[in-house]
């Protein structure tokens, strides 16, 4: 399997293609790894092949899979309207390169699987969200909005489409929690707001395996047919071309419950509370990710069958104890 990822030296990317070349080496399975990148020197693992964005304009390689995670962290910075910008740009620009890749190559890929966020749903509270789930529109929503809509394009070309929403990822050495350790081992971490606000997280190990699941999903599935002779896709009508992925956990808590585990975790206290007219002088409109929250679950992965391992936050941050 030959797989092509934007973003894939990041927090998520670079632990995917770990994983999924551990795996199918195991089971005697060939799979290549290439990462899009605009930087031609950056440094990559050994068994990683690279592209710059300049060399994908003018390949003719062709790729099974299309992993596209690249954009700016969303809370890496206040909203600023020159943040906002950068935030849309870095989502928009490598997919538009890839679509126009897509469109050009005479072999299609089998899939493309492009990145999304559970902001997509807005603040709506308590009540729980599937991917069938309407919206309200706030700046995270447009965001994810037309990122997703331009990926969704690859459909006209006959690629299938996954879009995966992502919650919050649990894993000490990135997203959220690796930027709480400090202070908690500080013993100055504590709730957020009221601390009633959901919070709908994943294992980066699950999120990891839920990505390889979705695609072996889709590559067994009937409706998509592969002509070895010619290596020229054809596709018969499916319900599939298009599907959205909630990747949370089943259990979502709220922030509360997860500074009161994250506390115990660590064994150090969770006295202090951050109230959030300050957070709301601080981050400004982007205080909205820390004290609104969103219980989404992931009902299409469970209808596919995927196992979670780690269902609980609990189980989540126990697996993570020796990596603290």
């Amino acid at each position: 399997m030959n797989i092509l990822i934007s973003g894939g030296s990041g927090f998520l990317g670079s632990t995917f293609s770990k994983e999924i070349m551990a795996r199918y080496r195991l089971q005697k399975k060939p799979v290549h790894i290439t990462w899009l990148t605009r930087d031609s020197h950056q440094a990559h693992p050994s068994d990683i092949t690279m592209m710059t964005y300049d060399e994908l304009a003018n390949s003719d390689t062709y790729f099974d899979v299309i992993l596209n995670l690249a954009g700016a962290g969303i809370a890496d910075a206040r909203w600023s309207d020159a943040r906002k910008e950068q935030l849309l740009n870095s989502r928009l620009k490598p997919t538009q390169a890839l679509l126009a890749f897509i469109a050009r190559g005479n072999t299609k890929p089998k899939l493309l699987i492009s990145g999304s966020a559970i902001g997509w749903y807005g603040n709506q509270g308590d009540k729980s969200l599937t991917e069938g789930s309407g919206f309200q529109e706030d700046f995270a929503h447009k965001l994810c909005d037309k990122w997703e809509k331009l990926a969704l394009q690859a459909t006209d070309f006959g690629v299938p489409v996954a879009i995966v929403r992502t919650g919050v990822v649990i894993h000490p050495k990135g997203g959220m929690l690796s930027k709480l350790l400090t202070p908690f081992r500080m013993g100055v971490g504590g709730q957020l707001g009221n601390g009633k606000q959901i919070m709908s997280w994943i294992s980066r190990d699950d999120w990891v395996a839920a990505v390889i699941f979705i695609i072996e999903q889709q590559l067994n599935d009937s409706a998509y047919q592969v002509n070895e002779d010619t290596r020229t896709a054809r596709h018969t009508p499916s319900n599939k071309v298009a599907k959205v992925y909630n990747l949370t956990a089943p259990n979502p808590v709220t922030n509360h419950t997860f500074t009161k585990a994250l506390g115990a975790w660590l064994h150090r206290p969770t006295f202090f509370t951050l109230p959030a007219f300050f957070l709301k002088l601080i981050f400004g409109e982007m205080s909205t990710l820390l004290i609104d929250g969103q219980k989404v679950l992931p009902q299409a992965l469970l209808d596919a069958g995927f196992e979670f391992k780690h269902q609980t936050l609990k189980q989540a941050l126990e697996q993570q104890t020796a990596e603290k």
